[in-house]
């Protein structure tokens, strides 16, 4: 299993509100009807069990409340998750992780969860990173993630325990996945990392550069692109041969960060859901693989669904923007109301299928 992603990201310059929107379209042309799984951990939970790498989940700092998107049943990391200090985190390539499992090292998607789990801001899920990626990283791995808060982002490429980190300076950017996408400017960096011409290039990598070349509505310069813009610029980039489940998370430096998923295959034939860190939140069992199946409950009615139900579902999709956004400007925290957000919006698009 593959923990690809094609991501978007918009800064605060372009964006409504002052927010920083991050999409991004999980790529695995070989598993593409396995079926992802989002999970919400509270403060308890987050830094229980043990990873996929093997390596121990150590605890430096206060923990904190995570939601996670996973790219197969039964992973204890994630390819893309969100903590409750507006810190998201996602993985945009993974390569050589075959020999990485139970290995006492660190899977790529074992460092997204640990990374949310305790990092405060973005500049502080960067270091994490790279902190696990030196002490964890497997010899053979070689792996790219994107971390943002709602004030910046910033790409880590990793090659087993050395990493360099650039930090985008561009208003918009599009991330594609197959390689590193740190070349030559590289603004934090494994302690003693040799100059190079490439850090891609001298890591026996392809070299993923990111790029201004975009799907769907572009980001104009002038402070109004917003979550419905980003659904449609990855519905826009997917592909029904590879793309999977979607994620956007619209980043709020001083309201109330919310994050949506799809949590079925193909952004194109798919409505985004929202999710809020509430005081206590609950999110739908539908979203989680149940006993001996091997799809969400969710997944297996979206591919049972009707083409009718698809018109119905986005015009749903586009009410329930205009409603939180109404509420967001209203409101600067989130409250028990929106305890049940995204498991009333999953429950209420699978009567749409049945």
């Amino acid at each position: 299993m593959t923990s690809n992603g094609d991501c978007f990201v918009v800064l605060p310059e372009n964006c409504a509100e002052g927010t920083l929107i991050i999409g991004r379209n999980a790529e695995d042309e070989e598993n593409v009807n396995v079926a992802s799984e989002i999970c919400f951990y509270d403060v308890s939970e987050v830094l229980e069990g043990k990873t996929d790498g093997g390596a121990p989940a150590e605890s430096s700092g206060d923990a904190v409340r995570v939601i996670l998107q996973k790219p197969q049943p039964g992973l204890w990391g994630g390819d893309f998750g969100a903590n409750e200090r507006g810190v998201a985190v996602g993985l945009t390539w993974a390569a050589g992780e075959k020999k990485a499992k139970d290995s006492d090292s660190l899977l790529g998607t074992d460092i997204v969860r640990l990374t949310l789990a305790l990092a405060k801001d973005v500049d502080d899920a960067v270091d994490r990173i790279g902190g696990l990626v030196a002490s964890h990283g497997h010899d053979n791995s070689k792996l790219n993630f994107i971390a943002c808060d709602a004030a910046a982002a910033w790409f880590v490429s990793c090659s087993g325990k050395v990493w360099a980190a650039e930090k985008l300076e561009a208003s918009f950017m599009r991330l594609p996945s197959g390689g590193l996408a740190v070349t030559t400017v590289v603004n934090k960096s494994s302690e003693g990392l040799d100059e190079v011409a490439s850090f891609a290039a001298a890591h026996d990598a392809e070299a993923q550069a990111p790029t201004e070349d975009w799907c769907g509505p572009k980001p104009a310069g002038d402070g109004t692109y917003t979550q419905h813009d980003m659904f449609e610029s990855l519905r826009a980039a997917s592909n029904a041969s590879s793309s999977r489940a979607a994620t956007v998370s619209v980043l709020s430096a001083k309201g109330i960060s919310c994050h949506w998923f799809t949590g079925t295959p193909n952004a194109a034939e798919s409505v985004f859901k929202p999710f809020v860190f509430a005081p206590k939140p609950r999110i739908s069992p539908l979203t989680q693989v149940q006993g001996d199946a091997d799809l969400t409950l969710l997944h297996k009615l979206h591919s049972q669904r009707k083409p009718a139900a698809l018109e119905h579902l986005r015009s749903l999709e586009r009410s329930c923007v205009d409603e939180l956004n109404n509420y967001f400007s209203l409101q600067d925290h989130a409250s028990d109301e929106l305890d049940e957000l995204l498991k009333d919006c999953v429950e209420a698009e699978v009567k749409f299928y049945r």
